[in-house]
């Protein structure tokens, strides 16, 4: 599978990832208790900031997998891109389970929300300030379909 673009965020000890439609990352730089969907902080990009390779292949409809790693431990999930995604938010990213497009979708029909990903991980996440990585990678083919 080809990059197409990555992204760097923090992790925070108010990391709970119990929202059941999405995974969101942000540019801020503290996160409370209500932002349970909320992956990691200080993101190093934001849906503005996303390549235009990656924006124009989302565009398209494609379908894209996203890896997360940190200190060994990963998850990844697929979404798929829509010809209506706006990606001009400054702050944050969003990845859905529904088809809800605004300015902060990433992706949308995504196989997973913060809820489902990897306790593990997570609490990697939670526990360290260390940077973790999202890497945006072009699924050749459908995997759901072997």
């Amino acid at each position: 599978m080809s990059i197409l673009d990555n992204v760097y965020a923090k992790g925070h000890q108010n990391v709970l990832c119990t929202h059941t439609t999405t995974i969101e990352l942000t540019k801020e730089d503290s996160l409370s208790l209500r932002g349970n969907c909320i992956l990691g902080i200080e993101a190093t990009k934001s849906c503005r900031d996303l390549s235009k390779h990656l924006k124009d292949y989302l565009r398209k409809g494609n379908k894209i997998e996203v890896l997360i790693k940190l200190q060994g431990v990963s998850d990844r999930f697929y979404g798929f891109g829509h010809k209506n995604l706006i990606l001009s938010n400054q702050k944050d990213l969003v990845f859905r389970k529904s088809n809800y497009i605004c300015d902060r979708t990433v992706l949308i029909n995504c196989s997973k929300s913060s809820s489902e990903l990897s306790r593990n991980l997570i609490k990697k996440i939670r526990d360290s300030k260390r940077e973790f990585l999202l890497i945006f990678r072009k699924c050749e083919f459908d995997e759901t379909k072997k």
